[in-house]
């Protein structure tokens, strides 16, 4: 057990963040079955991270456990979700990187599904575009990568590497499983899935609509 030092006064204050976020996710139908997993930057070396399967709605900060930026838990016997490299890899790779949100809403998942075959849902000329950290117009586009659903981390995590080398990102799908989005602070990634879901849920309708 890795026993690394960190602030349990600030963990409690960022759990107590990520538990009521969560709880709004959860109450939103994005969290089905013990899915999804979230997390906070806690310092230079750690994460606080939800703990591998539990009811998303009903958690408690017991169920917010510590990992340093390899993944690897701190102070505890729990187990952190098996995604937690995909969390970790952003916080190492990004110093401003402050919270990683990762939900499946059906939205999001339909929207895997039907974009996989390109490998990325383009986003364009939308207002809401202006939610997203750095853009300052609804006249740009970005596009949303789509990456085929693996349960070898490490492989996915390399994928998901290759793309931050080349764009900047504030999110990603995974095909059949569901959305990434992150930010420099809490408000700030939720802002971002959330404006994620609602432009996904437009391409759909789109989609829908030309069939």
């Amino acid at each position: 057990m890795n026993e690394a030092r960190y602030d349990r006064q600030q963990l409690h204050a960022l759990a107590g963040e990520l538990i009521a976020a969560i709880r709004e996710l959860a109450q939103a139908g994005w969290t089905p079955a013990t899915s999804s997993n979230f997390s906070c930057r806690l310092d230079g070396r750690h994460a606080a991270i939800t703990v591998s399967g539990r009811d998303k709605g009903r958690l408690t900060e017991a169920d917010i456990m510590v990992v340093d930026l390899d993944g690897r838990p701190v102070a505890t016997g729990l187990r952190p979700s098996a995604e937690t490299l995909l969390h970790t890899q952003l916080y190492r790779r990004f110093p401003e990187t402050g919270c990683v949100l990762h939900t499946h809403s059906v939205t999001q998942t339909v929207a895997s599904r039907l974009f996989a075959g390109a490998g990325h849902v383009r986003l364009a000329d939308y207002e809401l575009l202006k939610a997203f950290h750095g853009n300052q117009t609804h006249a740009t586009s970005i596009q949303l990568p789509v990456l085929p659903n693996t349960q070898d981390m490490p492989t996915l995590a390399a994928q998901v590497d290759v793309l931050l080398d080349h764009a900047p990102l504030w999110g990603y799908l995974i095909d059949g499983h569901g959305l990434y989005a992150w930010g420099r602070d809490l408000a700030e990634a939720r802002r971002h899935l959330d404006a994620f879901e609602f432009l996904l849920r437009c391409e759909l309708e789109l989609y829908r609509l030309q069939d």
